[in-house]
């Protein structure tokens, strides 16, 4: 995948005169602008050339800006697949996603949305609609305080209080987007201040590439050279490459510094593929045997969260690096050697940079046959389950045959529980920028919506999206969006009419008799529900059928979902061993 920077899109001579010669607005005046249009102008500063939206009659007038700035409107069922797919949107495109919704209950469905995509550390912009300023306070239609809700979950939320400041206020909400560490905005607009038109003199419109800086930095340059002197005497490194290193689009300078340091690579989230299996630099199911005997670890891009034991599974005896884009973040919830705060791909850079001519490291070509070793044993361990013929089918064997499907081109998309916590230790991706979950929010939900996002934003690149049934039923009715907009991608629904990691919480903790209360789902035919919305639709109860659906729904041209009946037995080892069922 292209790797496009987050960084404002560069001015060009045409750009830097679309304020002199702003079309015409609707009044037939050209020398004024409707707030709407305000909005259209600032969003195609910005780069963006699609928002997601669901209509209401508070935010019409942004849709007529966009129709003549050239921006399109993708259209959805439920306010919270529009957040779920501008979330999306900036993982695949490096840009920022914008949702676009209604006041009241548009804004309060997107709040999952924006939630996740805070969580993930996304940037994105949502914009909701309120009641008009003339009615503040009297009961309009559809008020809520959506400021005071969305201000816990994203680094900025405000109420654009006049029509001439439409524009420099989306300016404002995307230069927050990228302080620190990337996240969402949030911007109401009320519908009088949409609506009204002003004078285009009185208005500030940011022009492209002049309105927010680079956030490239390479940290602190003591704390590099202390890092690359770290580095000279390490025999046993390893490092983690986090989400941030895709986020920033530092994977290039994240893979230099691996080869030419001779450094061991394990990757989580977004960072999933920025090595391709097979690379000798490439490790994943070794982790907890590559920190508990290192002697160095870095850890770049990811905190230390639930995810890493919250940095209680670190050894006290290695010497602990920390790099994130976020100040806060470093050192939080586990002390650390060395920490730097700056962009990971120019962190990285330099450092690989400040490695030349220092003392030759120790060999540590004993330390990779160490881990090599390790990682096969845990492959040969699983294969048997891998490979099982079992019916029902294994949910590992499902995982691996995804894995086998998967082209260079191929983007993965993980929505569900148990069953994508199963393909998490099997499904690989092949390039940077290739692997989609819902990340530290546990979001269950975000599939259609990021399949969405990333077709309408890669149409060149298959997509292939692993579903529980459980976290399928909740946004799926936009399988129709995809349908509508042409948006084929092969879908695989792993089915065992359960939400199966909360239903092994329960039989550990309350016993066998209880186990199935409040997590059971009915026996649903998702193929047919594919067929029934113009989709390609067929069912799977033989292991040995997996591969040859997988290949119709492909050659189909359709958006697609394989009904896939998995074990309601079997469960994943991420699922066994989470803290809250012990």
């Amino acid at each position: 995948m292209s790797q496009t920077t987050t960084e404002p899109p560069a001015a060009t001579d045409a750009e830097a005169g679309a304020t002199a010669a702003i079309l015409q607005a609707r009044s037939g005046n050209p020398d004024r602008i409707s707030g709407g249009h305000l909005v259209a102008k600032a969003l195609k500063a910005e780069g963006v050339d699609v928002i997601f939206t669901l209509c209401g009659g508070h935010i019409i007038d942004i849709y007529d800006g966009c129709v003549d700035e050239g921006i399109a409107v993708v259209d959805v069922r439920h306010e919270q697949v529009a957040a779920h797919a501008a979330d999306g949107y900036a993982r695949v495109t490096g840009k920022p996603g914008v949702a676009v919704v209604t006041a009241g209950p548009g804004t309060t469905d997107a709040v999952t949305g924006v939630a996740n995509a805070f969580r993930a550390e996304s940037p994105m912009l949502l914009i909701g609609g309120q009641g008009a300023l003339s009615q503040h306070k009297m009961g309009s239609l559809q008020d809520l305080p959506h400021v005071d809700m969305m201000t816990p979950i994203t680094k900025f939320a405000a109420t654009v209080p006049h029509t001439t400041r439409s524009a420099d206020m989306i300016s404002m909400a995307f230069r927050e987007c990228y302080s620190g560490a990337p996240g969402p905005s949030f911007l109401e607009i009320p519908r009088d201040v949409l609506d009204a038109e002003v004078s285009l003199a009185d208005c500030t419109i940011p022009e492209p590439g002049r309105y927010r800086a680079s956030t490239r930095s390479a940290g602190d340059p003591a704390a590099i050279e202390r890092l690359a002197d770290v580095l000279a005497h390490s025999s046993k490194p390893a490092v983690l490459l986090g989400s941030q290193v895709w986020t920033g689009r530092g994977t290039d300078a994240a893979i230099d510094f691996a080869r030419t340091l001779d450094i061991p690579v394990f990757m989580n989230g977004s960072a999933r593929g920025s090595l391709p299996p097979g690379d000798p630099h490439h490790f994943h199911l070794s982790r907890r045997y590559a920190f508990n005997n290192a002697d160095v670890i870095i850890i770049v891009g990811t905190p230390f969260d639930f995810r890493m034991g919250y940095g209680r599974r670190l050894p006290a005896h290695a010497t602990v690096v920390q790099i994130d884009m976020d100040y806060r973040t470093v050192g939080k919830n586990r002390d650390i050697d060395l920490g730097i705060v700056g962009d990971p791909g120019a962190v990285l850079a330099a450092v690989t940079a400040a490695s030349s001519g220092r003392l030759s490291r120790p060999s540590r070509r004993a330390w990779f046959d160490e881990l090599r070793a390790e990682e096969n044993a845990a492959y040969q361990k699983r294969l048997p389950r891998q490979l099982s013929d079992a019916s029902p089918i294994h949910p590992l064997r499902l995982a691996h045959e995804i894995n086998e499907f998967l082209t260079d081109d191929s983007i993965y998309i993980g929505d569900g529980g148990d069953i994508v916590t199963f393909s998490g230790g099997v499904v690989q991706p092949k390039s940077p920028g290739h692997w989609m979950d819902p990340g530290p929010l546990g979001t269950l939900g975000v599939g259609i919506p990021f399949v969405l996002a990333a077709k309408y934003a890669r149409p060149d690149k298959e997509v292939v999206a692993l579903f529980g049934d459980g976290a399928f039923s909740l946004t799926g009715w936009d399988f129709e969006t995809l349908v509508r907009f042409n948006l084929p991608f092969v879908g695989v629904v792993g089915n065992n009419s359960s939400m199966n990691q909360i239903r092994y919480g329960q039989m550990r903790k309350y016993g066998e008799e209880r186990q199935r209360v409040g997590n059971t789902l009915g026996d649903v035919p998702y193929d047919k529900f594919a067929q029934m919305l113009g989709g390609y639709g067929e069912e799977v109860r033989d292991a040995a059928d997996i591969a040859p659906a997988l290949q119709r729904a492909r050659e189909s041209g359709l958006p697609s979902l394989i009904n896939v009946w998995v074990d309601p037995d079997a469960y994943a080892p991420g699922t066994m061993n989470q803290t809250m069922y012990k």
